[in-house]
């Protein structure tokens, strides 16, 4: 039973999301929104313990999740074949960028070591 109070309060965030983004014409998808919601939600031990199953009954089965997209490949290989190279290339570097633009926000928020010295001749 939890697990689906769970998985409901995460489509309960996923559709506020999508009125917000809808209502409010904001330039991001509604599932961002949700996401974010969720994210200010999850702050609650409550909320948590309310997700926590459902997240992870989705987690252990998430290869699931990538059949349909496998089906859709499968019925469209003629413009995998037409645009087979373009899709790699495409995909590499949205994911190197990806992987940069992650190392440069990590890079941003840690926090920097003091290297000062102190009056004792110690370093801090």
């Amino acid at each position: 039973m939890k697990g689906l109070q769970g998985l409901a309060f995460l489509l309960l965030m996923q559709s506020v999301g999508e009125a917000l983004s809808h209502f409010l014409h904001l330039p991001v998808p509604g599932p961002v929104v949700g996401m974010v919601l969720l994210l200010l939600a999850l702050q609650c031990g409550p909320v948590q313990r309310a997700v926590a199953p459902a997240a992870g009954f989705l987690l252990t089965h998430l290869s699931l999740l990538f059949v349909p997209v496998g089906v859709g490949v499968m019925t469209h290989l003629d413009l995998l074949g037409a645009y087979g190279l373009r899709l790699v290339v495409v995909i590499v570097l949205s994911t190197w960028a990806g992987m940069a633009a992650t190392v440069l926000v990590l890079r941003l928020f840690k926090p920097r070591p003091e290297t000062q010295e102190a009056g004792d001749g110690q370093l801090r």
